[in-house]
């Protein structure tokens, strides 16, 4: 079974992650609109007919903006928690509510199947109205996204450590945001325990915590005010190296572009 792998967008201004194993596909997030989701997936060779359903991280509008599009018209099924669909339907940016036909609810730590895929939903910290990360079993693999996260749990922790694959959120670079122009309300928002990850935390996290299995690490939901790839990049692959780790040798390191899709991985 091919296993593929593929961000369509990653960052304040849009998040939408594509998953598939041979044919069957999934997204995660859907925070840009259907037309470029549909657009980048026919520029990478993927037809749209292969995306099966939506799983939904939170309710920001940044994850959330085509999730009327594509359950009205498209009719794809969309998976949240009953809160976080709460949300989703009053969040100003929905400007098409979700029908009743395609809400679609999980439960958080109660694995579900969906084609060749085993999907779990588990919490993660953030100030949204509910909000889950997602660890994803096929053909004996396991990937693992994590994205807007204030601290990484003991809950969080122990999904990371399982993964082969993850896709984790390195959002902003603690001097850049200090020093930006942010007003203080909205720097306290991002550094809290219900906010972002910094590029220092999940350094740090990953050089104590990454494991034999872990083949590569996507870096997602970077800033555009307080971060840059090369940034995000250098600083976990600087922590990775202390402990003997060498990124593109044992193990696979990108930092995802805000607005530029991904290359279509493929495993």
């Amino acid at each position: 079974m091919r296993l593929k792998f593929m961000s369509l967008a990653s960052g304040s201004s849009g998040n939408c992650y594509y998953l598939a194993a041979d044919d069957e596909g999934i997204l995660i997030d859907a925070g840009i609109p259907a037309r470029q989701i549909r657009e980048h997936l026919s520029d990478a060779g993927v037809s749209f007919s292969s995306v099966k359903a939506v799983f939904v991280t939170h309710d920001h509008a940044d994850h959330i903006k085509a999730l009327g599009t594509l359950g009205n018209k498209f009719w794809l099924p969309i998976y949240a928690t009953r809160r976080t669909h709460e949300g989703v339907n009053n969040n100003y940016c929905m400007s098409e509510k979700l029908g009743a036909i395609s809400s679609k609810y999980i439960e958080k730590e109660s694995p579900m199947e969906l084609g060749p895929f085993r999907i779990t939903a588990f919490e993660v910290p953030h100030d949204g109205t509910d909000n889950v990360g997602y660890f994803i079993e096929a053909d004996g693999r396991h990937f693992c996204f994590v994205t807007d996260i204030g601290h990484i749990t003991e809950t969080v922790s122990s999904y990371i450590v399982r993964a082969d694959y993850l896709i984790m959120e390195a959002n902003y670079d603690e001097d850049m945001l200090r020093m930006g122009h942010y007003p203080q309300f909205l720097k306290d928002r991002i550094t809290s325990r219900f906010g972002h990850l910094s590029n220092k935390d999940t350094a740090e996290f990953l050089a104590k915590n990454i494991t034999g299995n872990m083949k590569h690490i996507w870096l997602c939901h970077l800033s555009g005010e307080n971060n840059h790839p090369e940034i995000a990049y250098k600083t976990v692959e600087f922590s990775l190296r202390s402990v003997g780790i060498i990124p593109g040798k044992d193990v696979g390191l990108t930092a995802l572009k805000r607005t530029t899709p991904s290359e279509l991985y493929e495993f």
